[in-house]
């Protein structure tokens, strides 16, 4: 089936998410590698994902764990510095399918408050015809329902959505319901998958 639709994971697509190289530039890595040996951080920032209020849970944590509160704080105070820098070529891949009008979704794992945070200073991310933010939905990647909810919601069949995401996980979550499929490792694989389904010509994927 023709492909009328493309769907974008955020975070190691479009923008880099790197917690770990922030904490070793920030605290040493030595350090760090300590911190997330006591600290379940990514399961914090997965109850933000789910909609948990992210300066809450962050503070939560924190009082949790005393002798690692200065650095857990910076998971909210300096957050943006874990989800940069933008992935250019990528960048330039959305561009170039929205100006051939294919329409590009997004389906992220977020929190409410850190999609808004990254909207403030990522405007891109306000251009996708649809974004489907775990936060807001009660939802996460990779449980069948939230890639139900796309299907439901955008209205196009799940044979004809492309759908980009590095984890591998994901990718066969979105397999098993009949998507199409393409395991992110970096824009150039993706720009040859676009080409080869008719979405943009060489020139444009470029």
């Amino acid at each position: 089936m023709t492909v009328r639709a493309v769907v974008w994971d955020i975070g190691n697509v479009l923008i880099e998410w790197n917690p770990e190289r922030f904490y070793d530039a920030a605290i040493g890595e030595g350090r760090r590698r300590a911190m997330f040996a006591a600290v379940d951080l990514h399961g914090m920032n997965e109850r933000v994902d789910r909609g948990a209020v992210w300066e809450a849970e962050v503070a939560a944590t924190a009082a949790l764990f005393p002798d690692w509160a200065p650095e857990i704080g910076l998971w909210h105070a300096r957050w943006l510095e874990m989800a940069s820098p933008v992935i250019p070529r990528s960048q330039r891949l959305l561009r170039a399918l929205q100006a051939r009008d294919v329409p590009c979704l997004a389906l992220t794992n977020f929190g409410r408050e850190t999609w808004a945070h990254a909207l403030s200073h990522y405007p891109f991310l306000g251009s996708f015809d649809r974004a489907f933010v775990s936060g807001r939905m009660g939802l996460a990647k990779p449980e069948a329902a939230i890639f139900e909810a796309v299907e439901r919601e955008a209205g196009v069949p799940p044979a004809a959505l492309l759908f980009t995401d590095d984890r591998r996980d994901n990718i066969e979550a979105a397999a098993a319901r009949g998507w199409g499929t393409h395991l992110f490792d970096g824009p150039g694989g993706l720009a040859a998958r676009l080409v080869a389904e008719g979405l943009l010509t060489e020139a444009e994927a470029a």
